[in-house]
């Protein structure tokens, strides 16, 4: 694996957290339970994402993995 992150899909992953649980977003775009990690960057440079959710509510998560607002969508897909 380089340490070019794999488009996992041109859009975001809309999510609804649940307040006060953490969730590890994959920066890698290897992982098969995308948006989030599974463990698959190992050997690479790539390192999940915490986030912590303040509330419950929907979040929409990078599937490109191109947002300069990593690990939420800022619209970097449009411009793949």
């Amino acid at each position: 694996m380089t340490d070019v992150p794999k488009i996992a899909q041109k859009a975001p992953y809309p999510v609804e957290v649940e307040a006060g649980k953490s969730y590890f977003w994959c920066a890698c775009g290897q992982s098969k339970n995308q948006p989030f990690c599974d463990g698959s960057h190992k050997g690479t440079s790539f390192t999940p994402v915490k986030v912590t959710a303040e509330e419950g509510k929907k979040m929409f998560f990078c599937g490109c993995k191109a947002s300069a607002k990593a690990p939420f969508c800022d619209g970097s897909h449009s411009r793949l």
